[in-house]
């Protein structure tokens, strides 16, 4: 995921942020180590091969936050993120391969609780510009809220079936019922995972997704969602309609619009708030086509994309929906809207789904 602009301003911190080096190549344990200790806000207090190692190491070390490897012996990232998430709940950044399978399974470690993720080079030489913002990952991890999650919870968030996804039915949007936005930052893919699925097939409105995520992992993400939602959810290409019964995600690295035949465009115009899809241009376009006619829900994330357009579409008389303290990783979109003074209600991601079919049902009325 991406930051938005300013975020370095906010993340200092009076004592270092104590880290665990989990990795199961001693080359990466020593990049890892040297990039992280040259931040004197940073201290790496210890480096584990795999993960039994980092599970027996926890304890003694009581690190802040956790950088953790997806490939690795013995006991893999995800099953170690699983035992890390019920025994020892903290902050996790996962380091990710940029092949299909990688995706997928970073995507089900941020299902899992890990806060962010870093893509790993493909070689030696790329590995100083492919970490040039871990330290500021980092930093902003430990200050990240993570609760525990029990066996029951741990065992739900399992892998897609590789069976191929029934086709689900969609149909054309008539404009009766608002359009659903849903913008999203740090810990979006677990707040997404709670929602999207809760949401009914027979939600009467499309949907759009603008998740903080850079090229190459939204993808995965959409079919996560779609194997485990009543909805059809998928990765926005150019000319897709906005049909009801469908989700569709904003591709990573690319803002999405609604052009002027109500179809979806993409563009890599400069990144808004430092972050491209951002929330903002997405919302706004749609605040252009439809105007009051939309309901926007503003999720965890850092920063303050998402107010400009919630505000204006609060203005006009549309409905906006922020997330509560109480289960964001990060209380910073919604914290923003909020103070803005721009939400028609704040609440917690588990009374969320339920709200969006409130307030489309009070839309028609």
């Amino acid at each position: 995921m991406t930051f938005p602009e300013g975020t370095s301003a906010n993340l200092k911190s009076p004592t270092p942020v104590r880290v665990l080096v989990v990795d199961d190549s001693a080359f990466m344990r020593f990049a890892i180590t040297q990039q992280l200790n040259d931040d004197p806000q940073i201290q790496v207090v210890g480096q584990a091969s795999d993960g039994r190692e980092a599970l027996r190491m926890i304890p003694e070390l009581q690190p802040d936050v956790i950088t953790l490897d997806v490939e690795m012996p013995h006991l893999d990232g995800l099953s170690t993120l699983r035992e890390i998430m019920k025994s020892y709940p903290r902050p996790v950044i996962m380091f990710s391969s940029l092949t299909k399978e990688g995706t997928a399974e970073t995507i089900q470690a941020l299902m899992l609780g890990a806060i962010d993720f870093i893509a790993k080079p493909s070689n030696r030489l790329d590995i100083r510009a492919a970490m040039g913002d871990m330290a500021l990952k980092i930093k902003m991890a430990a200050k990240a809220k993570v609760k525990s999650l029990n066996s029951r919870q741990l065992l739900s968030i399992t892998p897609p079936s590789r069976a191929n996804t029934p086709e689900k039915p969609v149909r054309a949007y008539t404009k009766h019922t608002p359009i659903i936005m849903i913008g999203s930052s740090t810990g979006g893919p677990g707040a997404l995972n709670e929602i999207i699925p809760a949401l009914p097939a027979s939600l009467p409105s499309p949907v759009l997704i603008v998740q903080h995520m850079p090229a190459g992992f939204t993808r995965s993400l959409s079919e996560r969602l779609n194997s485990i939602s009543p909805l059809k959810v998928k990765e926005a290409e150019p000319g897709d309609q906005l049909l009801v019964g469908q989700v569709l995600i904003a591709p990573g690295g690319f803002h999405l619009i609604i052009d002027e035949n109500e179809r979806v465009a993409l563009n890599q115009k400069p990144t808004v708030h430092g972050v491209r899809p951002a929330v903002d241009v997405t919302l706004n376009s749609l605040n252009q086509r439809f105007g009051k006619n939309i309901v926007a829900v503003i999720l965890t994330g850092m920063g303050s994309d998402g107010t400009l357009g919630a505000s204006i579409l609060h203005s006009a008389g549309g409905y906006v929906i922020a997330e509560h303290e109480s289960t964001c990783v990060v209380w910073g979109m919604p914290r923003s809207v909020a103070e803005a003074g721009a939400a028609n209600a704040i609440l917690p991601r588990n009374q969320i789904a339920r709200a969006i079919e409130r307030a489309i049902r009070d839309a028609n009325n």
